[in-house]
């Protein structure tokens, strides 16, 4: 699953050994995904870019409020919320009293 951006991380080989991007939705961090590579393409317009190669698989993290950021290159490991795991949270709640708590900035 590709994604791309204008210009090719400097830290290429730290983010493909374990490196996420942190996916922003509605102002929360929700989940990640990992990187599996990166190639430098050039559109029909001749401009370069860098297309992101992502792991499919994306994984929940605990909702964490965030303004929209270049995660793959700003977020520091001590930084990034933890993982959802099985057994975390209990039952979900409705998605109109997670947007209340969100809204409060509770959750």
């Amino acid at each position: 699953m590709p994604t791309h951006t204008r210009r090719a991380p400097t830290r290429a080989a730290e983010l493909l050994d374990g490196g996420c991007i942190y996916w922003v939705v509605k102002g929360f961090v929700q989940c990640r995904q990992r990187f599996v590579g990166f190639d430098m393409v050039r559109d029909g317009d001749g401009i370069d870019y860098c297309r992101m190669l992502m792991d499919p698989e994306l994984i929940e993290t605990v909702s964490m409020p965030k303004r929209p950021f270049q995660g793959w290159r700003y977020l520091k490991p001590e930084d990034a919320p933890a993982d959802l795991g099985e057994g975390q949270g209990g039952d979900p709640l409705p998605e109109h009293l997670l947007a209340e708590l969100r809204a409060l900035g509770l959750v």
